[in-house]
């Protein structure tokens, strides 16, 4: 069977809904034990339930990813059995606002949770995958790579993830780790939804028809597409792959202007 994980351990950051929650369905679905690191492991019950119910096997942790604290002991927790095997780094926080409208209370907030967690999982992971290699994805963006309107804070995050992706596959070579990044475009999750509701309220359609069509292929991305990419990456048919940033983004990179 192909991207068979049986008997692989995957850690999962922010894996309560969305793109997060398609990830851990879709390791569970290919044999690997899901390991989910929430803010509140009750955020998580649905992933978890989810995938119990279909045969898989899968935990949530309490974990604040910003705090190093919380992710040590959470992943000395999961390591304690069975060195850890996968680690994606999903967990994430948004921003709209250009320079001037950024305080710095905002990039302080979004470098805890996107950078700052992104480093506190990998170098709590880092021992474990020594001992016999692994596989670590960060969930970078299109904002890492091209320039996204109103995005300053959120962009100059995703764009450490990239670079951090890039470093760590460069240094973890010998030990047989391989670290790689997924930039998607506009995916339709949760997320967007509130966002749209929260912003426009009574434009709900309209807005998330525009919405779809600042991707050239015509639609938002949906979380199951981004999952197989995951799934991909986090299996022995990507064993050739490291240190390289996947946009999956519906033609956004090179297909606008």
């Amino acid at each position: 069977m192909k991207f068979n994980l049986k008997n692989k351990s995957a850690v999962v950051t922010g894996g309560g809904s969305g793109i997060g929650q398609a990830i851990c369905i879709a390791l569970a679905e290919q044999g690997a034990t899901v390991h989910i690191l929430e803010l509140k492991a009750s955020n998580a019950k649905e992933t978890v339930e989810t995938i119990m119910t279909n045969g898989g096997k899968a935990q949530a942790y309490d974990c604040n990813v910003a705090n190093e604290d919380e992710v040590k002991k959470a992943v000395e927790s999961i390591s304690a059995s069975k060195s850890i095997d996968i680690l994606v780094n999903n967990a994430g926080i948004a921003h709209i606002g250009n320079l001037e409208q950024t305080e710095v209370a905002d990039l302080d907030r979004l470098y805890e949770v996107n950078v700052k967690g992104v480093y506190n999982c990998m170098r709590a992971c880092i021992a474990s995958m020594k001992e016999k290699g692994g596989v670590i994805i960060n969930m970078a963006s299109i904002a890492s790579s091209v320039g996204i309107n109103d995005r300053f804070a959120y962009s100059m995050t995703k764009g450490a993830v990239l670079t951090m992706t890039y470093s760590v596959a460069k240094d973890y070579l010998d030990y047989g780790i391989r670290c790689n990044s997924i930039s998607p475009g506009r995916v339709h999750t949760p997320f967007v939804d509130g966002f749209i509701s929260e912003n426009y309220p009574g434009q709900e359609k309209e807005m998330l028809e525009k919405l779809s069509k600042t991707q050239p292929i015509g639609r938002m991305g949906r979380p199951e597409e981004i999952a197989n990419l995951a799934l991909y990456l986090a299996s022995d048919e990507a064993s050739f792959v490291t240190g390289t940033d996947f946009p999956i983004d519906g033609g956004f990179i090179k297909l606008n202007g």
